[in-house]
């Protein structure tokens, strides 16, 4: 049995004390924080209360105003046919560029020679298209191109997808 000197007993007494004494601090520590933040969660927390609203008393009259507009049905000058269903068919494309004003102006040209046909302008980057017409065959597009020629430089006929006309069925 190894020789014991007072001296290493005080050394060993005070070496356990201060790793009990860490522990304890350490645990204090913890237990205070956590203590702490509970404190300040409760009193940031929200509380039972009232919401204000602040809003521009225009917003209101916006509102009402586009119900007003919405309920009230368009009545146009120029009632074009009502359309059955989407089938495959021909239009003629008699604009094709990069400027948006220049293809509405090109619109408004054709529906003030042709009012009773219907135009379509599509964007695909970068251009803007305008097309018309809702055709079955390739041959009533081909009329049309044919007549449009002096009015638009640029005509060409194209495959797509259409609203096709009700057809009105006289009656004997």
């Amino acid at each position: 049995m190894p020789n014991f000197t007072p001296k290493f007993g005080i050394f060993i007494f005070w070496m356990c004390r201060s790793v009990i004494t860490a522990k304890l601090y350490a645990m204090k520590t913890l237990f205070l924080s956590l203590i702490f933040s509970l404190f300040v969660i409760q009193v940031f927390a929200q509380t039972k209360g009232q919401v204000t609203e602040v809003k521009d008393p225009l917003i209101d009259s916006l509102i009402a105003k586009r119900i007003e507009l919405n309920s009230v049905k368009t009545i146009t000058t120029n009632p074009l046919p009502k359309v059955a269903v989407s089938d495959m068919g021909f239009r003629v494309q008699i604009f094709y560029g990069l400027d948006r004003r220049e293809a509405f102006n090109e619109q408004n040209k054709f529906k003030s020679l042709y009012p009773n046909l219907r135009s379509y302008i599509t964007y695909k980057e970068p251009n803007y298209y305008l097309r018309v017409g809702d055709f079955r065959t390739r041959l009533e597009a081909q009329q049309l191109l044919s007549e449009l020629k002096p009015n638009f430089p640029t005509l060409f006929i194209f495959k797509e997808k259409i609203n096709v006309p009700e057809v009105d069925l006289i009656k004997p």
